[in-house]
């Protein structure tokens, strides 16, 4: 099993607004988080991230499909490059699909210097991003009285 990342042009960004709105939508009925949800963002958000210059979104592809979508930002200035968000369709979830899809992205990118973001109660998110070498930075935000969110990086 392996996935592969395809950059997304212009005319994917509708589809690729469709499929975070659908992706996001279970996470967005338990944490009513209508103010961060990605399945709250409306199409404009969704261009306006693929226009900055330091923004790319990727297809995760397996087996010739879209199984999801892979933001990474990178300033190419010695910040920090970062994962924001990334997604896997709730059909192709528990397939190993975020992980590899990760593991491409520090292949493009460099395997060091990352840093993410997700939801604290979501242990699921966290594991992965732990298995793969991220660690908690200490930092956490509070937005609801069940729902926080936590920082990593990976140097």
């Amino acid at each position: 099993m392996s996935v592969e990342l395809i950059p997304i042009v212009r005319e994917d960004v509708e589809t690729v607004w469709k499929m975070q709105v659908e992706a996001f939508t279970g996470l967005l009925e338990r944490y009513q988080d209508y103010d961060i949800s990605p399945a709250a963002e409306g199409m404009e958000k969704v261009m306006a991230r693929f226009e900055q210059p330091w923004t790319t979104y990727f297809f995760i592809m397996a087996n010739d499909e879209k199984v999801g979508v892979v933001r990474v930002v990178d300033k190419k200035d010695g910040s920090r490059k970062r994962i924001s968000p990334i997604w896997i369709m709730p059909e192709h979830r528990n397939k190993g699909y975020a992980q590899q899809a990760m593991i491409e992205a520090e292949r493009i990118y460099g395997e060091d210097n990352w840093c993410l973001d997700t939801i604290l109660q979501e242990k699921g998110n966290c594991y992965l991003y732990e298995k793969l070498g991220y660690h908690q930075t200490g930092k956490v935000d509070k937005i609801s009285e069940c729902m926080d969110i936590v920082y990593y990086e990976k140097d």
